[in-house]
This record gives structure tokens, C-alpha cells and sequence, in this order.
């Protein structure tokens, strides 16, 4: 009987088979045929502290019983202003930088992102209004970036296969060079030759540090704080994407802390709930929010979900951030990128391998291969690979990466590390 299940980024016609996860704990999944997977990219980049959390557990069932769902438009509740408190707490801070001070809940890492460009031009259109500026519709994007699923956060990702059959629908970005290794002059120049151009771009949105979907490209925090400081320069609004990179990922609790760089506008998802349940929240510095402040109705902010700030989503996301506060989160994530650093450099030297790159939790090495990119035949080999060997890994293409939950193990990096040294051996005739 064939599932009536639609799989994202799944081709049901290649009749790959489809694993049933049956419980999870720790950085453990466990399947109904009896078999145990190590979670090596935190299932699908959200799990931090580990699967099934107890504190967030707990936190998820007493709010359950108490209030569940409420309309969020001109209603509160406590859980809600309690991690909207938290988030702006933990947010990047520097001197002489408008702290972020505003957040608007939604529902996942896209809709953060289309949030938040949605912020950015209504912050321009209302400002016109007001004749403080000309209208502003241009978005800068850094090349091979992306931001989800929806139109607006596809149209400011890079355009491929994966979105072609959108096109028409996608609006026209100017792209700024990635900054690879050698080449951060011509981005930095790129930037401000598209921010002093006749047509002033209304903001420019990044990944900070690291590009995930892109191919895990890294680079680094001096980049960062110099493309901000343009931005800053020329009153380009500066948006933040961290719905992957935030919650410790990068080392710090967020990436752009490494740099010190206070974004105008701030995406975050994924780790919010320590990964048990979706939320998404966009934070935003005074200035956009009193764009829309008004005793005119027509200039609220247009946009809702039914489940904005859902209360048992919110208290999943306030017991993680008692996790941050009360635990020795950093620690446990510095610990894990020494044994990360450790192993990846040892890998390094196979031949089979190249590029090998870290960001705090975040590692990367590409195989060596004529058959390189995303629609790589490498990837699903691979994937069944590691399956073969109890380890849930999805390489981008020819390229490996790690994005393990902070509870991982020494003897389970030691596992992983093992079958990507064999994989190594195993497809080295590929190239």
C-alpha cells in the first residue's frame, strides 16, 4: 500500500526507504526495527540540548493543561511576555547600537525571515509616507544564501533547482559576492557600491558566519562587523538570519555576538524551544517598530499566523531559556567544538577529503569528487551510508557536515568520525 505521506525535499519516485522513528532521548533516535541512530545534525539543525529535554518536556505538559491556544492578536499571556523579555535579554548588545527591543512570534525560520523583510519595507513605505524618505524596495542578498521557503525568503536565496518552478513569482535582489577566502575586498566593495547606488536598497539581509543550505561556507566575524558597519553607514537597514546559526551553533549564543554586531532587524527559529516544538520569533530595534506606530490603523503591521506566540510553544521556549541561564550551556558547547576541532583535524589529512572548516558545533569537509553540487548521486549514497552505519547524516551534495546536539558524547563523535573516515575510503574512487 503506498504511504499517504508527502515527504519535503523527498523523491518518492526513487522508492529510498523511509526509516520510522518510534522515541528519542539524548542525541538517540530510535527506530521501530530496533535499531539506534546517532542525531548528527540535530534533526534538521533544531535539537540543542538533546531529544526530548526534561525540563522542556515538563514545562510543555503543564502548559498544555493550562492554556493552550489564544488568539494573539490584542491578547496577551504570560509565556509570551516572558520569552519575549528573555530573547531581548539575550540579545547581541554593543555600544553606541540601538538595542533589538521589539519581537514579533510566528512560526518557523521562513516566516521569521519573511517577517522581517516585511519590517524592512514597511519601514521604508511608512517613513515615505511621512516625507522623512524616498520609497525604498531594493533587498541585498550575499550569494549562495538562503532564507526558507516561502516567495519573499526564496526570492532573497540563491536561485536553482530547487526553486525554479517558482520563478515567476520570485522578485528581482541584487546579489553581493560571498566572501570566500582571499576575495573579501570585492564583497566589501560590491556592498558599498550597491548602497550608494541611485537606487538606495532598502536593507540587506545575511546568514551571519555561516551559509547552512549553501554548502556550509564559512567566514569570518571581521566580514560581519565591516558588512554591518557599511550598512550602518548608509542607513541600510542590516537583517540578521540566525534561525540557524543562533542558540550556540557558532560558539556564542548568537553569531553575531562574535562580531559585535547588533542587527536592525533579527530572525530566530530552529533552537528557540531547544528544538521540541516550532516557534520563530523576529526582534527589531526601536526605530522599525515606531515606523509603524501610529493612531492610524491602516499602518499596523500586516501579518498574522493562527498559532502567533502559541502558549505551549512559548513555555517550550521560556524553559530553554531558563536552560540557558541556569546551565553551563556555553561550557558544554565549547567542550563539544574542542572534540569536534580534534577529530576534524585528524580527518583532514585523508586524502579523500578537502576544505575542512568549523564554526563552534559546525564542521564541514567536502569528498573529494568529479560529481560535486547539490544534485550530487553522492548525497543519497551517502545518506544510506551512514544510515547503514546507526548515524542520521545528510550531506549537501559532496559536502559532509556536523550539526550535532550539545549532549553528544565522546564515544558517539568517535562513532561518527569512524564512519566518515570509512565513507572516505569507501567512495575515494569517485573522484
Amino acid at each position: 500500500m503506498t504511504s499517504p505521506l508527502w515527504h519535503p525535499f523527498t523523491q518518492h519516485g526513487l522508492g529510498e526507504p523511509i526509516p520510522k522513528v518510534v522515541r528519542a532521548q539524548g542525541a538517540l533516535l530510535h527506530l521501530a526495527d530496533g535499531r539506534t541512530l546517532i542525531d548528527g545534525i540535530s534533526s534538521w539543525w533544531v535539537t540543542t540540548h538533546g531529544h526530548c529535554d526534561p525540563r522542556i518536556a515538563a514545562a510543555i505538559g503543564a502548559q498544555a493543561q493550562t492554556l493552550d491556544q489564544l488568539i494573539f492578536a490584542a491578547y496577551t499571556h504570560d509565556p509570551a511576555e516572558e520569552v519575549a523579555q528573555g530573547l531581548i535579554d539575550l540579545a547581541p548588545r554593543a555600544d553606541g547600537r540601538d538595542p533589538l527591543s521589539h519581537v514579533f512570534y510566528s512560526d518557523s525560520g521562513s516566516t521569521a525571515v519573511e517577517v522581517a523583510l516585511k519590517m524592512a519595507l514597511g519601514y521604508w513605505h511608512n517613513r515615505a509616507l511621512d516625507g522623512l524618505s524616498t520609497p525604498r524596495h531594493r533587498i541585498l542578498v550575499l550569494e549562495h544564501g538562503y532564507h526558507g521557503d516561502t516567495i519573499g525568503t526564496m526570492s532573497m536565496g540563491e536561485r536553482g533547482v530547487y526553486n525554479a518552478a517558482w520563478t515567476p513569482l520570485l522578485f528581482d535582489v541584487t546579489t553581493i559576492a560571498f566572501p570566500h577566502a582571499g576575495q573579501e575586498p570585492k564583497t566589501l566593495a560590491a556592498l558599498e557600491a550597491a548602497c550608494t547606488a541611485p537606487e538606495k536598497p532598502a536593507a540587506f539581509i545575511v546568514e551571519p558566519l555561516i551559509l547552512g543550505a549553501g554548502g556550509m561556507l564559512m567566514y569570518s566575524p571581521a566580514v560581519l562587523r565591516e558588512m554591518a558597519a557599511i550598512c550602518a553607514r548608509h542607513d541600510v537597514l542590516f537583517i540578521a538570519d540566525e534561525v540557524m546559526t543562533g542558540w550556540g551553533r557558532t560558539g556564542t549564543l548568537f553569531a553575531c555576538e562574535q562580531a559585535g554586531v547588533v542587527p536592525d532587524i533579527m530572525a530566530v527559529a530552529k533552537g528557540i524551544t531547544g528544538g521540541s516544538i516550532a516557534l520563530a520569533a523576529t526582534l527589531a530595534t526601536a526605530r522599525i517598530f515606531d515606523a509603524h506606530l501610529s493612531t492610524d490603523r491602516a499602518r499596523l503591521f500586516y501579518h498574522s499566523s493562527s498559532y502567533t506566540a502559541n502558549a505551549i510553544a512559548c513555555a517550550a521556549a521560556a524553559a530553554n531559556i531558563a536552560i540557558w541561564r541556569e546551565e553551563d550551556v556555553l561550557g558544554r558547547i565549547a567542550a563539544l567544538s574542542q572534540g569536534l576541532a580534534q577529530r576534524l583535524g585528524v580527518l583532514a589529512r585523508h586524502p579523500a577529503f578537502a576544505n575542512p572548516r568549523q564554526h563552534g558545533t559546525v564542521v564541514a569537509i567536502d569528498l573529494i569528487a568529479s560529481d560535486a553540487g547539490y544534485l550530487s548521486d553522492l548525497a543519497p549514497q551517502l545518506r544510506a551510508f551512514f544510515l547503514d552505519r546507526g548515524i542520521l547524516l545528510r550531506p549537501l551534495g559532496n559536502t559532509i557536515y556536523l550539526l550535532p546536539p550539545y549532549c553528544l558524547d565522546s564515544d558517539q563523535l568517535d562513532q561518527i568520525f569512524e564512519a566518515l573516515a570509512q565513507a572516505g575510503d569507501f567512495f575515494a574512487g569517485s573522484a
